[in-house]
């Protein structure tokens, strides 16, 4: 269930380049200390602020910028025409009118369907009167919002059996779009993906690139992982402090500690779980809440 949007005063300011520099090093440094406390884990806004406006819209990153959040997460999946689109599903019928757009061509899979028959759908009215009229995003356009915000973006590539060569057309369309330049890569850029494969697929094209693993490998595994990504990033039910100091003991694809963000955190004793744990990052859809608990 997804809560309703806040007040509209809540909310009121929301309405493959080849010859980039291989820099080294996470996206992030990891952490801000708080001196004499634990350091304060990081808050990502989980596609967007997804718990007040439509998640992976782009009110939705507008509504993580409101509330003063620098980092978002999103899902991206491919057309059918090879365009790619920011959704989680990869059904549109959860979020999107769909049914009633083409209702003859169930199930709706997102690589069914042209980029601009997705254009048409509103994939906001299902979330609230509000937000009747907000669109699916292309890739392109979620970027250059995200960088019209100044914020930042773990992107996680969805899905990745489903889109062979996937990785190469994201790292395509963030060449295009000016995000593998050294200033993105060195601190605005996370890739990861639930497919070990994919996040591979991406270093060995990128090794710049900072990467993340979605899962919860296990800690004798942990070592071939480090090989190729920087992050593990478990859901928080797979969570324990030994698991985060497991993680930590290694060093990752760049050389730096491997890192932990984990996901979905929505609740106050939630986030003081995991940030007791140890943890880097914690991905929520209500990143108001989550930093108000970790300080």
């Amino acid at each position: 269930m997804h809560l309703r949007p806040r007040p509209a005063a809540a909310l009121a300011a929301t309405a493959v380049g080849v010859t980039a520099l291989l820099v080294p090093g996470p996206a992030w440094a990891g952490p801000h200390t708080v001196p004499g406390h634990r350091d304060a884990p990081l808050v990502i806004a989980h596609r967007g602020a997804s718990a007040y406006a439509p998640e992976n819209t782009l009110a939705a990153v507008d509504a993580a910028d409101a509330l003063g959040f620098a980092w978002v997460e999103n899902d991206v999946q491919r057309t059918r025409d090879g365009e790619l689109v920011v959704v989680h599903d990869d059904s549109l019928a959860r979020t999107t009118d769909v049914e009633q757009r083409f209702p003859d061509r169930a199930p709706w899979k997102v690589k069914d369907f042209t980029a601009a028959e997705i254009a048409t759908l509103d994939a906001g009215g299902w979330f609230g009167e509000r937000w009747a009229g907000a669109r699916v995003p292309t890739l392109q356009e979620y970027l250059r919002r995200v960088d019209a915000n100044g914020q930042k973006l773990l992107l996680e590539i969805k899905k990745p059996e489903l889109y062979p060569d996937i990785e190469r057309d994201t790292l395509r369309v963030l060449g295009e779009e000016g995000w593998l330049d050294r200033r993105h890569v060195r601190s605005r850029l996370v890739v990861q993906s639930f497919g070990a494969d994919s996040v591979k697929a991406v270093h060995e094209q990128r090794p710049d690139v900072t990467t993340g693993f979605l899962g919860t490998p296990a800690v004798a595994d942990l070592p071939a992982y480090a090989a190729f990504t920087d992050q593990i990033n478990p859901t928080h039910t797979s969570l324990t402090a030994e698991y985060v100091a497991a993680v930590h003991a290694l060093k990752g694809a760049h050389g730096k500690r491997l890192r932990v963000s984990t996901w979905t955190v929505n609740d106050a004793a939630g986030a003081a779980r995991v940030a007791a744990f140890g943890v880097d990052g914690i991905i929520t859809n209500n990143p108001d809440v989550v930093r108000d608990a970790v300080g």
